[in-house]
């Protein structure tokens, strides 16, 4: 599992980022101390970092130039700044990617995957397997034998959950926590609809019944 330090000021992005984090399946490690933030990095060893800009007490910039003298941890930059020229700079100091706010959380998704996969880091998985299934998390398609259908985002995200969580009952609560989104809202009935139309695909490429209903506990792949 990848560790991802947020270093973020914002109390409700940063809770909302590590939530995003942890429903993809990375370890979310959250700095609220700004007083020595260098040294917090160093200690929790990350694959990765997501800097804003604008911190208390320093500038991200400046935080970013004092990490490369120490550590080659990909940064990515996330805030509210979408000058080209502020761009052109965090990059020029070391800086692996710069994403503006509000993000769009796949695109988001996608370059944190991208930046892990070129650190030669611990990025998660592209392929999926289990029961005969394939799943391209990437392409975002369910595969089986000669047999591949195109999955929304939320029906991708349903059967990513339950692929990581095989053999195990999952509980609506918990596929409902997976789905959520700063965006989106996602209650029981957006689950069921969502559940229901995935199945009909997956019956589709000849795998009927792979989700199973345990009743009063959840769903079990």
């Amino acid at each position: 599992m990848s560790k991802i330090v947020i270093v973020e000021d914002d109390p409700v992005i940063r809770e909302e980022l590590a939530l995003l984090l942890e429903n993809e399946r990375y370890q979310a490690i959250l700095i609220a101390n700004f007083s020595n933030i260098s040294r917090q990095i160093l200690e929790a060893n990350p694959d990765l970092i997501l800097l804003d800009l604008g911190l208390p007490g320093r500038d991200g910039m400046s935080l970013c130039a004092d990490i490369r003298k120490v550590i080659r941890t990909p940064i990515i930059f996330v805030t509210s700044r979408d000058s080209a020229s502020d761009e052109l700079r965090a990059l020029s100091l070391g800086g692996d990617d710069y994403i503006t706010k509000p993000y769009n959380i796949p695109v988001l998704l996608a370059r944190i995957r991208a930046v892990l996969r070129r650190a030669g880091g611990t990025a998660e998985p592209d392929v999926l397997e289990a029961g005969g299934l394939t799943l391209h998390l990437t392409r975002g398609t369910a595969s089986a034998g000669d047999k591949s259908v195109e999955l929304t985002r939320n029906e991708l995200k349903i059967l990513a959950y339950l692929m990581g969580n095989q053999g195990k009952i999952v509980s609506r609560a918990d596929l409902i926590d997976a789905l959520w989104d700063s965006q989106i809202y996602i209650d029981d009935n957006t689950l069921s609809v969502n559940m229901t139309r995935l199945r009909a695909k997956l019956e589709g490429i000849g795998l009927p019944g792979l989700i199973k209903t345990r009743r009063g506990m959840g769903y079990q792949l």
